[in-house]
């Protein structure tokens, strides 16, 4: 009945409702029940403003329409089904591995529990002598030649501290 392929979608960046109901043979009416069930459909200029719909909210329009008129579903299970279309590939297929490398897993894995613990640091939720910085593993360390920043307050020439500046209001 319809599909993607035969509907004749315009190279514009932007629709207005009407345009995607002469596009997509629907009466207003269903296009705005659309906009209830699907929240994404659509892009609001502003508060107040008709609905305008990008390129890609037409095709979704159009996808919608095939999975309730010609493959039969109710609303909630087209909204179920474009889901399950957008999710992304499980983590546990083969042919991630294959694309980021076989110890990838195991490198973000070090990340996220290094980014949790300066996160657990910074909540206050460990104490400072809680947290050690290890070096990375042999091969990994990069050298940047740059020199190291000082720790520490900044000291004067004869090494006392300077002098607080005030701030002027």
């Amino acid at each position: 009945m319809t599909d993607s392929s035969r509907v004749q979608i315009p190279k514009r960046a932007l629709f207005k409702a009407a345009e995607v109901c002469d596009l997509v043979k629907l009466q207003p009416y269903v296009l705005r029940s659309w906009e209830a069930e699907f929240p994404h459909l659509g892009i609001s200029k502003s508060e107040g403003a008709p609905r305008v719909y990008r390129r890609v909210d037409v095709v979704q329009v159009v996808r919608i329409k095939h999975l309730l008129l010609v493959e039969g579903l109710t609303l909630a299970g087209a909204r179920r089904r474009l889901e399950e279309e957008a999710a992304p590939v499980a983590a546990d297929a083969p042919a991630i591995d294959e694309l980021i490398g076989r110890n990838a897993r195991e490198r973000l894995t070090e990340v996220k529990r290094g980014l949790r613990s300066i996160l657990d640091l910074l909540s206050g939720q460990q104490s400072a002598k809680d947290f050690r910085l290890a070096p990375p593993p042999a091969g990994e360390s990069r050298k940047t030649g740059r020199p190291k920043p000082s720790r520490g307050k900044a000291k004067s020439a004869h090494g006392a501290r300077p002098a607080r500046r005030r701030r002027s209001v």
